[in-house]
């Protein structure tokens, strides 16, 4: 009988232990969340409670496992296997609390500062420290597991001492991946891109989505994905639309006919931009920046605060800017001049073949 009651209770038992002690820091948790409202620091550590209660777990049966009497026949692999799950889930632990700190670090320095800019390029360096962190817990967690095993323990002499030839060879075979990690570094910290930012690589436009170590999202304006290695944004240039100032300038083109109404559509387009939310007010200008034979190119420039809203401005002053034209001046629009054909002159005898005279209206087939 004793040998059913013993594992039961230390296996039940410790598994309502960990229920009662998770639930208990659950509740400190919520009431905590509910008191101070301005930080969301405690609602992310709610979300660490299943490492949390994994920790406390496998502690519990790590220390008492022992005391139940079972399977002794396995009990150090047993053991070492509950090892390594203290192991694993301890840093599960580790990250979810470090990750619950750097948000919530971020989240009142964005409330602080309004500076959009500012906050983008904080938030990028705050992403890839948490990779950093991450790749750092992670790395000592392999470690430590591996060295629960004896075998590990005996080969590490051999391992440290083999670690310069072992370095050299990663380093030579793992050229491009440093070289994009050191230039995800450069990127986060040297504020050349941020998440948010809108560029222009390739000739696509889109938005900076994720910056890792070795690679960065761009989502385009039909919601595709470029994924490039970061190293490219140190190497190669680019256009970054939000660095400094998000106030853009914007050209829109039209070929017109040459008797087209300048005076006019500098009214029009005075009147389409007061009409425009998206305008900023800063300047409009029209202008006449070339002509062909048969066509004049007509420029119009606006300004808007940012990427957004310039592509609003530009398609708005096009097409009010057609359509009016097509209503109130149709001739002002490009057209084909045709015209009936003027023959050469040329010189056809005289009756009495002693002279030439000129001929333009008739064929050479004619009078003779």
């Amino acid at each position: 009988m004793e040998n059913v009651l013993r594992p039961l209770i230390v296996l039940g038992g410790t598994v309502l232990l960990t229920l009662a002690i998770g639930w208990g820091t659950d509740r400190l948790l919520c009431k905590a969340d509910e008191r101070d409202h301005d930080t969301p620091l405690w609602g992310l550590l709610r979300r660490a409670r299943i490492p949390y209660q994994l920790v406390l777990c496998a502690a519990l049966l790590r220390g008492s496992y022992d005391q139940a009497k079972l399977v002794e026949r396995h009990q150090v692999g047993i053991g070492r296997a509950l090892t390594l799950v203290l192991i694993g889930s301890a840093a599960w632990l580790v990250i979810r609390i470090a990750a619950a700190i750097v948000e919530t670090t971020y989240t009142r320095y964005a409330r602080i500062h309004r500076d959009a800019a500012r906050v983008r390029r904080v938030r990028t360096q705050v992403e890839l420290i948490m990779r950093v962190v991450s790749a750092i817990v992670i790395v000592v967690a392999v470690s430590s597991m591996l060295l629960t095993f004896p075998a590990m323990r005996a080969a590490g002499a051999s391992l440290l001492a083999s670690a310069g030839i072992i370095a050299a060879i990663a380093g030579v075979a793992a050229q491009s991946t440093l070289s994009n990690m050191f230039a995800g570094l450069q990127i986060a910290f040297g504020d050349m891109v941020r998440i948010g930012d809108t560029v222009v690589v390739d000739g696509e436009w889109g938005t900076v989505e994720e910056i890792t170590l070795t690679f960065l999202t761009v989502r385009t304006w039909d919601e595709r994905r470029i994924t490039m290695p970061v190293s490219y944004f140190t190497s190669k240039p680019f256009e970054n639309w939000s660095r400094g100032t998000p106030q853009m300038t914007g050209i829109i083109y039209w070929h017109l006919d040459h008797s087209a109404p300048l005076e006019a559509m500098r009214e029009k387009l005075r009147d389409i931009l007061r009409g425009c939310p998206a305008w900023d007010g800063r300047a409009c200008n029209l202008q006449v920046t070339d002509t062909t034979p048969n066509t004049i190119q007509v420029r119009a420039l606006v300004t808007a605060k940012d990427a957004d809203d310039i592509w609003t401005v530009r398609i708005t002053v096009r097409e009010q800017m057609i359509a009016w034209l097509s209503a109130e001046h149709p001739y002002a629009l490009p057209r084909v001049n045709t015209a009936d054909a003027v023959l050469p002159p040329y010189r056809v005898p005289s009756p009495d073949g002693a002279s030439l005279r000129r001929a333009y209206d008739f064929p050479r087939t004619g009078r003779g």
